[in-house]
């Protein structure tokens, strides 16, 4: 915008104007010598959230084919040396041991668990599962039936696999969870409001349920098959730390698709710069979909790659699955084993 000749700024210099209407020079004008723009104007202006500022400081504008080319290097180039014996031990006991069917039933689920403490004596040289991952009814169950050292309790919660119920809903299915014995609690974010930009509704919810939760642990679901793109799942896994999510998830297991390589690559990515900008360490669980021994090398190839030693521990690793247990069981005893 022109100075009217009137009024003709004396600096001499170029003026360019911010969104306000203000005046760059440095020049001090009278209210008689300002600008044609009347007065200061907002229009056009939004003021940026916290939460646009708080994905601006990261790189959210990600290409898919070039996720999808850096994800086929790694597993390209790096997957076979992670084929260890030693590597296999370890993922057993990185196991959320899961069973998330319409049929449970307190039986099913008291037997599903004496598993676990049978565990102890059968493979004494082995270390366990880390955690028995049930509906929120069953944590009670658990409890009560779990005898092995070392083994979480950790409960689907909040609406869980949709996510859409009340938000009070979701607060009393935590709490009673955790009064039932969950150590650790696992919620979908509300994918419908991520997905129309509602970043508020998101991240309130999140941040109401950590409350809820306190110390114990909270990991996150984005479910990266409805997220659909890699610059989708980069802002989700932003924004689920930013609210205090103590892991990320990739899936319910429920979506197709689930679990990617790719999404890995996405999050464990966001995880090591929010690590970088804050200092906070972030765990990462890929669930669903891991179908075979093969895949659970490949995310931990993925977090060992991009996240480094640190990350590997059942404290900021962990593998949703109920199959795996026995894949991997197999391959360390060298015969098919049935044993969860």
């Amino acid at each position: 915008m022109k100075y009217n000749n009137e009024h003709e700024c004396d600096c001499n210099k170029e003026h360019v104007h911010h969104h306000e209407g203000t005046c760059k020079c440095n020049h001090e004008h009278e209210q008689e010598e300002s600008c044609g723009c009347d007065e200061e104007s907002n229009e056009g202006h939004h003021e940026m959230s916290k939460y646009d500022e708080a994905l601006s400081k990261y790189n959210t504008d990600l290409k898919d084919d070039v996720v999808a080319a850096n994800t086929a290097r790694i597993i390209r180039e790096c997957v076979d040396k992670n084929n260890t014996l030693e590597v296999k031990k370890f993922l057993l006991n990185c196991i959320d041991l899961t069973t998330l069917k319409p049929t449970d039933s307190e039986i099913s689920v008291m037997k599903f668990t004496q598993h676990v403490n049978d565990f102890v004596n059968a493979y004494p040289e082995l270390k366990n599962v880390a955690a028995i991952c049930v509906y929120p009814n069953m944590a009670e169950i658990v409890n009560d039936t779990l005898e092995a050292d070392d083994v979480k309790i950790a409960c689907v919660s909040g609406g869980f696999p949709s996510s859409q119920t009340f938000i009070e809903v979701k607060v009393a299915e935590t709490a009673m969870a955790l009064h039932s014995g969950a150590d650790e609690i696992d919620i979908v974010i509300p994918v419908g409001k991520f997905m129309v930009g509602d970043y508020e509704g998101m991240c309130d919810e999140i941040e109401e349920l950590k409350e809820v939760c306190g110390e114990h642990h909270l990991k996150v679901i984005l479910e990266t098959g409805a997220l659909a793109t890699a610059s989708n799942i980069k802002k989700a896994s932003i924004l689920a730390m930013y609210s205090g999510a103590d892991f990320i998830k990739t899936s319910t297991g429920k979506e197709k698709p689930a679990a990617t390589p790719e999404a890995a690559l996405v999050m464990c990515q966001a995880i090591k710069e929010y690590f970088l900008e804050t200092g906070r360490k972030v765990g990462f669980k890929p669930a669903g979909g891991i179908n075979c021994v093969h895949d659970a090398l490949v995310y931990y190839t993925i977090v060992k790659e991009v996240l480094g030693e640190e990350w590997l521990n059942n404290g900021l690793f962990r593998l949703g699955t109920s199959r795996l247990a026995n894949m991997l069981l197999s391959e360390i005893l060298g015969s098919e084993t049935k044993f969860f």
